[in-house]
């Protein structure tokens, strides 16, 4: 079928199973002149097996001949949030909000699996048709269990989304998807993630590491707050997903009582 998305080693297609009637979204990978990166695909393969969560991307099977990997998952029609930002134009602080909640239960059920995604974005962020969210595109992501907190020495991720600890070659950690979580927000909100206004990707890895991002004074106060833990530049400092969950800005925006 057609393309719908392209992910770090393929290109995203509908496809339909002439065997029940079902669409599922197809990631082909071309196995030409990617020796080195198969071990990496296979990684990806692994990790979205063993993964069973609302809010992540179902994983429903695997087929391999000469040319091609081809990944099979759960089709989610609503495409990703990046389109649907593409489209409509900046978000509202509530809708963000109710967004950003189902995205911190995925990121609490994957740091509970020991994984980092590494690379969280509007465009890894699959919306459905009742506007629940599926975190997807797991190319980079860090299994903990197999690296036992190893530092790694590559930068992961996209620039205007990486974490500073990523980039200064400290290392991955579930704090590192709280940062780029914030830069998702942000990007919803103003159609463009932090440091958009620089023209190279080295300068914006520079600010990262070397400036605080300046949150609008026209946000919320609760968001303010919301945002400023996330970008915390020490890793440690920053909240997890299940702390950020009961943050007053997610609370308030989507209805539930304040934590006693």
């Amino acid at each position: 079928g057609n393309c719908i998305g392209k992910g770090q080693f393929g290109i995203v297609y509908r496809a339909l199973n002439l065997a029940n009637g079902q669409f599922v979204a197809v990631k082909r990978i071309t196995l030409e002149n990617l020796d080195e990166d198969i071990e990496q695909i296979m990684k990806e393969v692994e990790v979205l097996k063993r993964l069973k969560h609302p809010s992540i991307v179902r994983y429903l099977g695997m087929t391999r001949d000469d040319k091609y990997l081809d990944i099979i998952l759960e089709y989610v029609r609503g495409g990703s949030l990046a389109n649907a930002s593409r489209s409509f134009g900046k978000f509202s602080e509530h809708l963000v909000a109710c967004y950003a909640a189902k995205m911190l239960e995925g990121l609490h059920y994957l740091h509970g699996e020991d994984v980092v995604h590494c690379d969280l974005k509007a465009a890894n962020i699959l919306i459905t048709k009742k506007a629940d969210v599926r975190l997807t595109d797991f190319g980079v992501s860090l299994n903990l269990r197999a690296v036992e907190n190893q530092k790694d020495d590559n930068v992961v991720g996209t620039p205007n989304w990486v974490a500073p600890e990523i980039i200064s070659l400290q290392g991955a950690s579930t704090a590192s998807d709280i940062w780029s979580l914030g830069c998702t927000i942000v990007e919803l909100l103003e159609g463009k993630p932090p440091w958009s206004e620089l023209d190279s990707n080295m300068a914006v890895l520079f600010k990262i590491v070397e400036e605080e991002w300046p949150i609008p004074s026209y946000y919320s106060e609760e968001l303010k707050s919301f945002l400023g833990l996330c970008f915390k530049k020490n890793p440690s400092e920053r909240p997890t997903a299940e702390t950020l969950f009961d943050h007053d800005w997610i609370r308030n925006e989507i209805g539930l009582d304040p934590v006693s």
